[in-house]
């Protein structure tokens, strides 16, 4: 007598089919092109949650960059800064206060500035 897989043959299909919810077509409806698809999706999902932390990081440098720049410093001499007066925000943290609290950045600039005056190497 023919044995089938029965259940165990549903769930597995209806375990693919809920993860392939909201494809068109035969992506969505198809056995083997769901699975196929949803290989890709993984693998795309796995590489762009690496390309969103290096998107986020980038917005975060234009946003502190524009902010710096209205102040009179560039983006690079700022980080220099930052590091000689042992400041130890991040990006994300500066680039909000860029964005939030301009009065708070400003003062972190102006410390930043105190902070490249002293470097002898400096000049501005």
């Amino acid at each position: 007598m023919r044995t089938t897989r029965g259940a165990a043959r549903r769930q597995s299909k209806k375990r693919l089919f809920k993860r392939a919810k909201g494809f068109r077509g035969g992506r969505g409806k198809l056995l083997r092109t769901v699975k196929e698809t949803i290989i890709r999706a993984n693998c795309y999902a796995t590489r762009d949650r690496r390309v969103r932390k290096r998107d986020f990081r980038s917005l975060w440098i234009t946003r502190i960059n524009a902010a710096v720049r209205n102040l009179g410093l560039r983006y690079s001499e700022f980080i220099c800064g930052l590091k000689a007066a042992n400041i130890t925000l991040d990006r994300k943290t500066l680039a909000d206060l860029a964005v939030n609290d301009q009065k708070a950045f400003a003062e972190i600039v102006a410390i930043v500035k105190k902070s490249l005056g002293e470097l002898s190497w400096y000049k501005k």
